[in-house]
């Protein structure tokens, strides 16, 4: 008896898994795409590079706000990819309007 109730069990779990899938991807796909790394209320970014390694992109209130918080990103992740943080330069800064 408890061979069939597995067998009657499993026979909905795939159908039931399909549907909450759907459901959950048609949810999901009328949404407008954003960007996970802003933050809200910050209007200026900045993204300062390294001659070796990697660089750093922040969001600030302010353009020097952005520049300062890219620069200390970029010389932070220069040193821990083996690059060069003493040669980190603001290459891009802008703010929204």
């Amino acid at each position: 008896m408890t061979g069939k109730t597995a067998l009657h069990c499993s026979s909905w779990i795939f159908p039931s898994l399909l549907v909450l899938n759907l459901a959950l991807t048609a949810g999901c796909a009328g949404k407008s795409s954003t960007s996970r790394y802003t933050t809200v209320g910050s209007s200026c970014y900045a993204k300062a590079l390294p001659t070796a390694g990697e660089g750093g992109l922040a969001w600030g209130n302010t353009m020097s706000m952005a520049r300062k918080k890219s620069m200390d990103n970029c010389m932070r992740y220069a040193g821990r990819s083996g690059g060069t943080p003493n040669t980190c330069q603001v290459v891009l800064a802008e703010c929204r309007h």
